[in-house]
């Protein structure tokens, strides 16, 4: 089934197909029927498989067709997310789709000068897409009020209620419509978590799962190298330059490692891009804006960009360290292989860390492949090798995916 077959608004489906989407991803496919007719939903899906339109196309169309019967005021829905960038990122996807419709949409984050966000507020919202701190504060201070909100979105709903927001979550939903909507969309979960988010849904809430016994998204093809601590900078130096046309998102656990690893690849003459949470809002909106715009290819982020960001093309994840919570690692990977995308996501692995990536392969359920690296390619990490390593028949593999995909367009032409 096309979009332009679905029971939308003339306007949504014009949006649709300038922003490429032709038919729905499978969540897609599964939810928007359900929230259409009003339903509690709880709905779990791998990373990069269009969960924000999921909620944003029914949601949006709703609303507009409210607007179009009536006089309609006020905030009707709301979406929480964890952080700033997801929030600005979520609040792309609903501009987009709300194009030349009734409906105004707003990103609300915290970190910024607040008088300009309640200016706009004033002027009257229909969807706020908000962090849960800025959110309170202005509801505290009698700029937002909730009672005529119809449907609460939680995006990355197992983060939410395991940052201890189910306290805020279930003041907000005293103040709502008795018969208001509740979603909770997420790429992972588990059963404590999932607990919580069935306690403030109906009993009647649609269960959605995707892919369930498999969290990656299968456009990722993803590894790992068992790589000592001290020698990592050596082989990110190398892969970066073997691979320097390419976009590559370079995970960290600290911030101070973040800022470590960008001078060490400065050195070497790689330039690169850090995003971390002691960063000003005003310098995180630089750093996204740029790597977005390919201004810089490298970006060596925290796991503060792990969840929810759609970078378009993206073709490599280096997970530089593990993460310290398995279910990130789905989140990091999952910055590639987006959509129709494929893309290749790398850990170094060294002896201090064999601890966590058990976790993570329990979490997974399976064990990750292992790209082997042989003595004498291990000793020559600074220098070229004539023998390929792993890594490179990944990139090779990769590579010739996507000389097929441009055959394929140009055909199309």
């Amino acid at each position: 089934m096309k979009f332009e077959n679905y029971t939308i608004s003339e306007a949504i489906k014009q949006n649709l197909a300038q922003l490429g989407f032709r038919r729905p991803t499978d969540i897609q496919f599964k939810s928007i029927p359900s929230i259409m007719k009003g339903e509690d939903v709880l709905a779990i899906a791998q990373t990069g498989t269009g969960k924000t339109a999921a909620f944003a196309i029914p949601l949006i169309d709703r609303i507009h067709r409210e607007k179009s019967s009536k006089r309609v005021f006020g905030i009707k829905c709301i979406v929480l997310v964890p952080t700033r960038e997801l929030a600005m990122q979520i609040g792309e996807v609903f501009a987009g789709l709300a194009k030349h419709t009734r409906v105004k949409t707003f990103p609300l984050i915290g970190g910024v000068e607040q008088d300009e966000q309640i200016r706009k507020l004033q002027d009257g919202i229909d969807i706020l897409i908000a962090t849960p701190g800025r959110m309170f504060d202005l509801i505290h201070q009698g700029h937002i009020r909730l009672d005529r909100i119809e449907t609460l979105v939680l995006d990355e709903a197992d983060h939410m209620l395991d940052l201890g927001f189910i306290e805020d979550i279930k003041f907000v939903k005293r103040m709502l419509h008795k018969k208001h909507q509740t979603l909770f969309f997420s790429a992972t979960i588990n059963p404590e978590i999932k607990k919580l988010a069935f306690s403030q849904v109906k009993g009647t809430a649609i269960r959605i799962q995707i892919s369930p016994e498999d969290p990656v998204s299968a456009n990722v093809t993803h590894a790992v190298m068992f790589v000592e601590m001290d020698d990592k900078r050596f082989f990110l130096e190398r892969f970066l330059k073997e691979n320097q046309e390419s976009k590559v998102i370079v995970f960290v656990r600290t911030r101070i490692r973040a800022e470590r690893v960008a001078r060490a690849m400065e050195r070497v003459g790689l330039h690169s891009l850090t995003i971390h949470g002691e960063k000003d809002q005003a310098e995180r909106t630089s750093v996204m804006r740029k790597f977005k715009e390919g201004e810089c290819n490298l970006l060596i982020a925290t796991d503060v960009s792990a969840r929810g960001i759609d970078i378009p093309d993206v073709n490599y994840v280096i997970n530089y360290d593990l993460p310290e919570k398995a279910e990130n690692y789905v989140h990091r990977v999952g910055r590639t292989g987006r959509g129709d995308n494929k893309g290749i996501a790398l850990s170094f692995c060294s002896s201090d860390e064999k601890m966590r990536l058990q976790e993570i392969q329990q979490f997974l359920n399976k064990e990750i492949e292992v790209v082997k690296v042989g003595k004498k390619d291990y000793g020559l990490t600074l220098g070229a090798s004539s023998a390929k390593t792993g890594v490179e028949a990944l990139i090779e593999e990769h590579e010739a995916w996507l000389k097929t995909k441009r055959k394929t367009k140009k055909s199309r032409k």
